[in-house]
């Protein structure tokens, strides 16, 4: 019965241990995409740098609302923290990543975002 309840607490402790760190990554994820949404550029850069992260680095594991980041600012009209994004990512991963497109063809090809992203894919 003793041996059990070792290992009972075992499995317990060890689970718990494995979960902090996803619980923590989404909550950093969800403060990114909140931050991206109400064009907060200076937060956002904040929390990347109290965090001790480069954008480029977590871009591709941050998804919001199903969006990539870009795709989540242009939705919600965040041209500063766009702009920052878009200077943060090499020209190559923004040339590539279709936003101009999926912009365009979702009503958003107005948007002055679009231009940074057509400036920096050009670089």
């Amino acid at each position: 019965m003793k041996a059990k309840l070792i290992s009972l607490a075992t499995v317990i402790a060890a689970t718990s241990f494995i979960s902090t760190p996803v619980a923590a990554d989404d909550q950093l994820a969800q403060s990114i995409c909140s931050y991206v949404a109400a064009d907060s550029k200076n937060n956002l850069r904040k929390t990347l740098s109290d965090n001790r992260l480069r954008l480029r680095n977590v871009y591709d594991g941050v998804v919001c609302d199903g969006l990539p980041l870009i795709r989540h600012a242009i939705k919600y009209n965040a041209a500063d923290t766009a702009g920052f994004i878009i200077s943060q990512l090499p020209g190559s991963q923004i040339a590539a990543s279709g936003d101009i497109e999926w912009a365009t063809s979702n009503g958003f090809g107005s948007s002055p975002i679009i231009a940074a992203i057509k400036e920096r894919s050009a670089s």
